[in-house]
């Protein structure tokens, strides 16, 4: 699979928050990216190849940072901060100073460093492990875990609400690109972001408060995703 146009490599980051977005790049900012680095280091994605920090941490704050600007609405270092750190506490097993972190939690950490305000949107935006959920099997548990998820996003306010909705855009461009590379080790993976699109993101665009400038390029998204989707179906063995 080639490099997806949207990877981008932490100068180039850098660079678009300082001369395309205006931003001063201060501690605040400098730390959540020396954590993100930390945390997020090596770690590739579902081909196996591309860098999770180059397609996704970076263009999924980048994203976060133009929709701000977009909208005339007044963005700081803890929004910035929040949407690099995003994913963090996807990755509990990798984390700074783990021995003293482990005393404590890692979410303490986040608190800690970078204030209440980062580390309660990182809370909001975690999926808690499967594990959690109650249910007959993993299909029942996983429409346990949507439920609940779906429940915190209603309730989540704008900032949260941004970074969620331009990640869920970053991970199905993603698959996307996988797709159509007939790469179908993602067939499970392009059929959940349908179904969760249908069932829940492109209204959740039109739910208070409103960001309809991400309905189109989720519903974009979707069509195509849908229409590969039924391609590999058709073309699938039957045992499958």
């Amino acid at each position: 699979m080639s490099k997806p146009d949207y990877a981008i490599n932490r100068q180039e980051f850098l660079s678009f928050l300082e001369k395309e977005a205006k931003l001063r790049i201060d501690g605040f900012i400098e730390g959540a990216i020396e954590v993100a680095e930390e945390v997020h280091h090596g770690v590739t994605r579902e081909d196996a190849v591309s860098l999770f920090l180059e397609t996704h941490t970076w263009p999924v704050a980048i994203d976060v940072v133009k929709h701000y600007r977009s909208v005339n609405r007044t963005i700081t270092s803890v929004e910035v901060a929040s949407a690099i750190l995003h994913d963090i506490l996807e990755d509990n097993d990798r984390i700074l100073d783990s021995h003293k972190t482990n005393e404590y939690g890692f979410g303490a950490y986040l608190s800690y460093r970078f204030g209440n305000r980062v580390q309660d949107i990182a809370t909001q935006l975690k999926i808690r492990p499967l594990e959690n959920f109650t249910g007959a099997n993993n299909e029942e548990r996983e429409l346990n875990r949507f439920r609940e998820y779906c429940a915190i996003l209603i309730s989540s306010e704008y900032d949260v609400k941004t970074i969620k909705l331009a990640d869920r855009l970053n991970n199905m461009k993603f698959i996307l690109g996988v797709a159509q590379m007939n790469k179908k080790v993602i067939y499970d993976k392009m059929k959940r972001y349908m179904r969760e699109g249908e069932d829940f993101y492109l209204a959740y665009t039109m739910l208070q408060p409103k960001l309809p400038c991400f309905y189109a390029n989720i519903r974009s998204t979707y069509e195509k995703l849908r229409s590969i989707y039924f391609e590999q179906t058709l073309t699938m063995p039957q045992s499958q």
